[in-house]
């Protein structure tokens, strides 16, 4: 007899039977939000490098891979009674029409309404938890640290707590960077990863400035250096050295000659 519920609803049939107790995947029984939640991660990233490379049918499997994440997580929570997918779906479905009156109310579009509206939602999140409301709420810890670090220079910079310019930041950089050297010099290494947790900080919050996206661009500095190193590679295995044999002076003659050979 043919199937004739939709995708979705089959999808979500495959995942209650992956996790049911008779005759379901051990592997999947097992796991936990805890357990799955660094392959969700992991999933969004892989989306971001399916768009990267531009193959429409990669994307297409991994967005794929990352709703499976969304299902996974729907179905155990559906077995503690707390939701189910549906629930997730309609939840998303009301905040996108909340956030967007000037589409579904008739209004007109304005950024101040939107942020109002998301200040609204983390006063009522708050309020549930019975804490005070911060500014700073509800950005994701999960998040790369670099990202996250722009995003709470971001929102802080809306009530006022930021740098004048980019001469401020620039000079807050010089000031971190000189209490990093100072540590270095006094070999104390738990103040050397503070001192270098403040720089990191403090540059990205410069990219801020700048409008230039920190995770972004250190992505394209991996992949740049990876592209050279492998150039580098290939350039010793012409010579016929060996990369761990190379000196000091053999791999700077290597990453000059891979830079001159257009590998940026």
């Amino acid at each position: 007899m043919a199937d004739d519920s939709s995708p979705i609803e089959r999808l979500r049939g495959v995942m209650a039977r992956l996790r049911s107790p008779d005759g379901g995947c051990p592997w999947d029984i097992e796991q936990t939000f805890e357990t799955i939640a660094p392959y969700t991660i992991e999933e969004a990233y892989e989306v971001a490098d399916a768009i990267e490379s531009g193959d429409a049918q990669q994307i297409r499997d991994e967005l794929g891979d990352l709703l499976f994440q969304v299902v996974f997580h729907a179905r155990m929570a559906e077995e503690r009674g707390w939701f189910d997918f549906d629930a997730v779906a309609t939840a998303i479905h009301d905040k996108l029409v909340r956030r967007h009156p000037h589409v579904f109310a008739g209004g007109e579009f304005a950024k101040a309404n939107w942020e109002e509206q998301k200040a609204q939602e983390r006063a009522a999140s708050a309020k549930k938890r019975g804490d005070a409301a911060s500014i700073l709420d509800d950005i994701p810890r999960a998040l790369p640290a670099l990202s996250r670090a722009a995003k709470l220079g971001k929102r802080a910079s809306r009530v006022g707590f930021d740098w004048p310019d980019v001469a401020g930041i620039r000079e807050k950089l010089n000031e971190e960077v000189a209490e990093l050297d100072a540590e270095i010099a006094a070999a104390r290494t738990d103040a050397v990863a503070e001192e270098l947790g403040d720089a990191l900080f403090t540059l990205v919050n410069l990219g801020r400035k700048l409008n230039v996206d920190a995770e972004e661009a250190l992505r394209a500095a991996n992949a740049k250096f990876i592209r050279r190193f492998k150039h580098m590679e290939e350039l010793s295995r012409k010579q016929e050295k060996s990369l761990e044999t190379l000196s000091p002076a053999e791999w700077d003659a290597l990453w000059v000659e891979s830079k001159a050979a257009g590998k940026v």
